[in-house]
């Protein structure tokens, strides 16, 4: 069956007048964001991990891959399942000497130990040669944007790229922890939004859904309960004695508290609903159902919010239309295929279509016949282009 065209030139402009005059815009990272700067993605990670490990931690992580791999079918196990799973094993035998699946709860805590710190290392030195200046220009584009809203960007990405990126640009941004000896989570400052006359409402509001290389848990000796820390830079993560919180398990921590995943689920859905928004995706597959759920919900209750999404594969467009082509308020941008007011067709670029000075090189490659801002740094490049203030940005 052949498939609808849907023409590039005149939704690119729709798209170009979407982000000049929608005075709140919001973002969600995905792992292809810091994998467009050269930080590894899941897949990669996971193989880079499994080089990593020796003697009985390896066995083990290769008995409870094998185990998961029976179960997932449809897709590659990668390094969150097998986290997930470890602390599953943890939490049902106390940590103790007990065995679930061929790995004791003592064991499971190890090696849940030893792949964050792999995990800390391939990503750190990674990132400690990653080229960070289209992150920086992004930044300096979202902070020159309107000032009317708070920014909001949320990300999946546990890297500190994004860190890195509005600290070198001098940047305010808040992300739910305060406290200088050793930051604490306060849950208070992500339930509320900011008023119009707040200082702080111009800072860019960072929520890292799936935690942090900076975070650790950390115990409190009284209550003997966990809560989590933020620790600056690092030099050597072996000499950490707090772990890491990242991909984080539901069990571990106090109750009685709401942790910062769960705040920023909430704040997420929150956001989300409050009204008119244009909201962005980048280097997002879609494939963490807790977050998808909120999107769909969302997009369902708000009419106001549009959400815009940008992929790297056309294999992804097909795979989100099957899940919500019901969406009128979601347009969705591939490589050669598009999802326009809950219809999937392919791009056609029709050069006659283009006025005068028109130019169609910062989103199309004419070569190849195909739609660039799946690729984060093309995406920045076109933000900017398409600001009007190139040279201010640049120059910053």
């Amino acid at each position: 069956m052949a498939m609808d065209k849907i023409n590039l030139i005149r939704e690119i402009r729709e798209l170009k007048t979407h982000l000049s005059y929608s005075k709140n815009i919001g973002f969600f990272f995905g792992a292809g964001t810091s994998c467009a700067l050269g930080v590894p993605n899941v897949e990669i990670l996971t193989k880079g991990i499994e080089s990593k490990l020796n003697g009985s931690h390896l066995a083990n992580f290769k008995l409870i891959k094998a185990d998961l791999e029976t179960n997932i079918t449809t897709r590659k196990v990668n390094i969150e399942d097998i986290l997930n799973q470890i602390r599953r094993i943890r939490e049902l035998t106390g940590e103790t000497k007990k065995v679930y699946e061929g790995v004791s709860g003592e064991d499971a805590k190890l090696l849940d130990q030893e792949i964050c710190t792999v995990i800390y290392d391939i990503i750190a030195e990674k990132e400690s040669v990653a080229n960070i200046d289209n992150s920086k220009k992004f930044f300096a584009w979202l902070s020159l944007l309107n000032r009317d809203y708070s920014k909001e960007v949320f990300t999946t990405n546990y890297d500190l790229i994004i860190e890195k990126s509005l600290e070198a640009s001098q940047i305010p941004y808040f992300d739910g922890f305060v406290g200088s000896y050793e930051p604490f989570f306060w849950q208070e400052s992500i339930d509320k939004f900011v008023s119009k006359n707040d200082l702080t409402q111009n800072w860019i509001r960072l929520w890292k859904i799936h935690g942090s290389l900076s975070w650790f848990w950390k115990e409190d000796p009284k209550t003997k309960s966990q809560k989590i820390i933020r620790i600056g830079k690092i030099d050597n993560i072996k000499d950490e004695d707090n772990e890491l919180v990242i991909y984080p398990s539901k069990e571990k921590y106090d109750s009685s508290k709401k942790q910062p995943f769960i705040a920023y689920f909430d704040r997420l859905k929150n956001y989300l609903l409050s009204g008119e928004l244009l909201f962005v995706f980048t280097g997002y597959s879609f494939s963490d159902q807790h977050i998808n759920e909120i999107i769909f919900n969302c997009l369902r209750q708000n009419n106001r919010l549009t959400a815009l999404v940008f992929f790297f594969q056309d294999a992804e467009v097909e795979n989100l239309y099957k899940q919500t082509s019901s969406y009128l308020n979601l347009n969705v941008f591939g490589p050669t295929k598009a999802i326009i007011n809950g219809n999937l067709g392919e791009w056609e670029y029709i050069p006659t279509y283009l006025k005068p000075n028109e130019n169609t090189d910062s989103y199309w490659n004419v070569t190849d016949n195909k739609f660039t801002l799946g690729d984060f740094n093309q995406l920045v490049n076109f933000f900017i282009t398409n600001s009007g203030k190139k040279d201010i940005l640049e120059s910053v």
